[in-house]
This record gives structure tokens, sequence and C-alpha cells, in this order.
């Protein structure tokens, strides 16, 4: 599939990777079971999902499968189900029992031998005979225990939902063990995840870059979205993105989740627009997160560059603290502190850095967190383990997590620097936070929009590894826009 477009081709997906996330849980779920004094025994069972048609229609919505599902079986197929015996590791999948005219319509009915075969599993069964084969393969007298899966999503604050299996009173049933383990599991990531969600983002940034070239006023913010996603599909394999794009030109992107269905990126570009793109695709459920702020015309104005490089500055000194057991506050912190330092520079703030910090003054300019984890979900799970408490001040309550960080996570690092009329507006008429703005500088901003400059990073064993590949510093974006292969040639 390669072309002169890309120098890519989709890889080969090892199902050996959803084995290993198998296992993995298999021995977080045992020492967790030891350490509380409890018997080894009993199923993890998980339902995939269910395919889905629009409201009352027939018309079937692209299926994407249930993430913790996905991550477990690696089944892109809908309607399975899958379970993991605790003392054994066995693993077992549930097809549904397709009907006869499936074959004329929706193609060849496979055999339960091709889904053992392709997802590597140790039995398959069809779903009706999941109590059955449950029930059969128990060492237990009574009743067989279920570990099913029902938990807060913190990011979300929607609730996993457990397996409905019939003859569920057949069962004793644990909805509580399950959810922290497996998500925790999912925190950090193994060599096959990282090489799935590196080549997410090399496959992003290269369609982040043919954007940056074909981009000119006239457009309409969709077209870029529409090129984006032409790449990453036509030549990336990716058939999804890993949420909706975000193509926000002008005022729009000062709009944090500009895109939606109220906001759907149809405005014309003008010359002289900031273009702020946060595109992302995903390839077997792993997914990218990637945001390149620049100019529609290819050249920086003074203005742009005093905000773009404020925001580079605090992408690039985070990324150069990152290491395993450094506080994610410390480093929403460090970011915010580096933006002001920019701003104070150029008198768009005033008066003392760490007063600004102590009064959370940054937070009017960059009101989101600083970033959240990354993996089979753009926002993965496991931000607030249990025990962790969102903090509650401006700007801090937006972080999707607080952790300490550690080898193996995958994190996006994604400050911005907003003029949000929404915000300046009442800070500007409030009697603290008026004091360190000058009203007659902001003013000058006042149509800007926003920047944000967003990388996927790996937390190593002694720092870290940007994943992405987008040209970053001004002069490398300037050369780009105008032609120059990517990497630049620095000879």
């Amino acid at each position: 599939m390669a072309s002169s477009a890309s120098v890519l081709s989709p890889p080969e997906v090892p199902m050996e990777l959803h084995a290993h996330n198998r296992d993995k849980l298999v021995r977080a779920l045992r020492d967790h079971l030891a350490a509380s004094s409890r018997p080894i025994r009993g199923f993890v069972v998980l339902q995939g999902g269910e395919e889905k048609t629009r409201y009352c229609t027939d018309h079937a919505e692209l299926f994407r499968q249930e993430s913790y599902f996905a991550y477990l079986f690696g089944v892109r197929e809908p309607g399975f189900f899958g379970a993991i015996d605790v003392a054994s590791g066995k693993s077992f999948l549930f097809a549904p029992r397709l009907p006869a005219d499936y074959a004329v319509w929706l193609g060849e009915i496979k055999p339960l031998s091709f889904f053992k075969e392709r997802y590597m599993v140790d039995k398959v069964f069809f779903v009706d005979e999941l109590v059955s084969v449950l029930h059969g393969n128990s060492d237990e007298s009574g009743k067989p225990l279920l570990f099913l899966l029902y938990g807060l999503n913190t990011d979300s604050n929607n609730f996993s939902k457990p397996a409905v299996i019939e003859e569920m009173e057949k069962f004793d049933t644990d909805l509580n063990t399950l959810h922290p383990i497996l998500t925790e599991c999912r925190v950090i990531k193994s060599k096959m995840e990282l090489n799935l969600i590196q080549y997410a983002n090399d496959v992003s940034s290269e369609a982040h870059i043919e954007v940056m070239r074909q981009i000119s006023a006239g457009m309409k913010e969709y077209q870029l979205e529409s090129i984006f996603q032409h790449h990453v599909y036509m030549y990336g394999g990716c058939r999804h993105c890993s949420y909706t794009c975000i193509c926000a030109t002008g005022e729009n992107s000062a709009v944090l989740h500009y895109g939606h269905a109220a906001a759907p990126n149809e405005r014309t570009l003008q010359d002289g627009d900031m273009a702020l793109f946060d595109m992302g695709a995903e390839y077997h459920f792993y997914g990218s997160d990637i945001t390149c702020s620049f100019p529609v015309n290819g050249k920086f104005t003074k203005n742009q560059s005093i905000i773009y490089n404020a925001v580079l500055a605090a992408h690039n000194a985070v990324i150069q603290s990152m290491r395993p057991g450094v506080s994610w506050i410390d480093m929403h912190k460090l970011s915010e502190k580096t933006i002001l330092e920019s701003l104070k520079n150029e008198g768009i703030v005033i008066g003392d850095i760490d007063k600004m910090m102590e009064i959370r003054l940054g937070a009017i300019f960059m009101p989101h967190g600083l970033g959240h984890f990354l993996g089979i979900d753009t926002h993965d799970p496991g931000g607030y383990s249990q025990g962790l408490e969102r903090p509650k001040e401006p700007g801090l309550k937006s972080l999707r997590t607080i952790r300490e960080l550690q080898e193996g996570m995958v994190i996006t690092v994604e400050p911005g620097c907003y003029f949000i009329d929404a915000l300046l507006v009442p800070a500007l008429e409030d009697a603290i936070t008026s004091k360190f703005l000058d009203r007659n500088v902001i003013e000058r901003y006042k149509r800007f929009g926003g920047v944000r400059i967003e990388s996927d990073v790996l937390v190593t064993a002694d720092g870290s590894k940007n994943l992405t590949n987008c040209p970053r510093e001004t002069w490398e974006i300037e050369a780009v826009m105008a032609g120059a292969p990517w990497p630049l040639n620095h000879s």
C-alpha cells in the first residue's frame, strides 16, 4: 500500500498482545485475592459491544468494540462475550449464533475454530452455551463466582456496564473487585501496545503535515478534516479516528472542544487566521491524540509567534522534566508558569509570577488540564485511582490525572494559551485578577483565538520519549508549509 504520499503501511497486529493483557490481569487478580485472604477462584466475565442502529431505523452505525473487551480479547466483531478462569488462566470466547440468512447479506458465517485461531483463546462456544460452559469448567461444588466489570470512569463520570447473562441466579457475582484492577492494568503499556500507539502517531503525524501543506485561505475547516481522515484511512488503514476532529480557525481556536455537532468545522478560513487542529487516528483500537497550531497562510505574525512560542516553551519544558516519580500536578503548574512568564515578557500580564500562580491566574489562559492517559481510549482510564481526590481550584480541577508518573505510562502533553471572552471578561472585572492583566494589550488579542500544542509522550525509565513527529518550531512549520520535506534536511 506504499505510496509517494506516505512512507507507512499498516502493520500486522499480533494477538499475543491480548493474550499478554489477559495474563497481566490474571496475575494482578490472583495477587489481590491472595493479599485479601480470598480463594483463587472464579471467572472474569465481560460482555463485548453490540451493534447499534440509528434510532428506529435499520441504518447500522459503524461498530467499534467496547474498550475493556478490546483490551482483553481484541475481538472486532459485535455480540461476543469473553471469560477467563482465574485459577487456570484459560480464556473462553462466546460468539453469537448467527441466522442462516446472515450468509446472504453479510458474508460467510465463520466456524468457531476461526475465532479460536484468530484471537488466540483456549476455547470458543456460542453465547447461548455460556452458562453451561462456565458451570462445566468450574471445580466448585456450589455456584461459580463471576467477577463482573462495574465501576466509575473518572473522565466521563459514566459507569462500566457489567455483563448481562441469562440465569444469573446460577452464579455468585462480584461487582467490586475487577474494575479497579483491570483499569490499573491498562495504565502501563506493553511493548506490543506501544508499537500500535507509535504507529497511530506516525500515520497521524504524517496526516497533520499533509493538512499543513494543503491549507489555504478560502477553504472550509471541514475540508482539512477530510484531508486528515482520507490520509489516515487511505495510507494508514485507520477506519476510526480516536475522537471527533477539532478543526478550529480564527476565533474558533479558543473553543476547546470545537468540532461537535453544534460547531461542525464549517467556518471559511481567512488569511491571517491561526489554525488549531486536534486530530488523531486509531489503529486496532489503540489511538493517538495530536494538536498542531499554525498560521493558515504559512507565515507567523509577531503576535502569533509570541503566543505560539509561549506554548511551545511550556510543551518542551514539561517533556524535558518528565520521568518516573514526577507529579503530574507539578507538570501542569510548570506549564502554566512557563506560559505566564512568556506573557509577562510581552506585557500581556503584569506583576509577580508567584502571586499569579497563587490566585490561579494561569487558568484564565489555560482552563484545561495539561494532559491525560492515552491508549485504547483517547482519555484512557486510571487517572484517579482509588483514594485520589480531584482538585477543586481553577485549571487544576480539569486535570484528568494527578498521579505520579511511572515507566510505561503514555500521557498527552498539551499546554495551550487561549483568549476566551467567557473567562477574560470576568477576570478583567474582578478586583484581584484585574491587577495582573493589561486590558489594552489583551484587547489586541481579542479575536486571536488560541494555540495548543499536543504530543503523545511515553514515560521511560530515565525520562520520556515523544511518540509524535510533527514540525514544532515556527521556522520548521513555515518551511514545511512552503513545501520542504519532513524531517527537514538540515544540510
